[in-house]
């Protein structure tokens, strides 16, 4: 299982990114996928979540309007898009396989850093 996460950077409150997640090693299209993210000092938090085939998708209630999550089981890739970013949304992103209620903590790849501040 490789998951390889891209897209993090340093951005003003307010600002967007886009994360990606390019999976292999596995069997795509037979996982949801999910983001989850970890802040300095504190544990992994679930973030947002795609059902295997796109169809059906899930976010925590402090990400609800501004985040939006997607793949492409063509490519193997997961990306979320990312809105109206806070300075609370400041973490390590990564993505797992599983959804919110099942997802594999220690299958993650490096993480992709997200720092939002002024």
């Amino acid at each position: 299982v490789q998951l390889v996460e891209s897209g993090g950077g340093w951005v003003q409150p307010g600002g967007s990114l886009r994360l990606s997640c390019a999976a292999s090693g596995f069997t795509f299209t037979m996982y949801g996928m999910s983001w989850v993210r970890q802040a300095p000092g504190k544990g992994l938090e679930w973030v947002s979540g795609v059902s295997h085939d796109g169809s059906i998708t899930y976010y925590a209630e402090f990400v609800k309007g501004r985040f939006t999550i997607s793949r492409d089981n063509a490519k193997n890739t997961v990306a979320l898009q990312m809105n109206s970013l806070r300075s609370a949304d400041t973490a390590l992103y990564y993505c797992v396989r599983g959804l919110r209620w099942n997802f594999e903590p220690n299958f993650r790849g490096q993480g992709t850093q997200v720092t939002v501040s002024s």
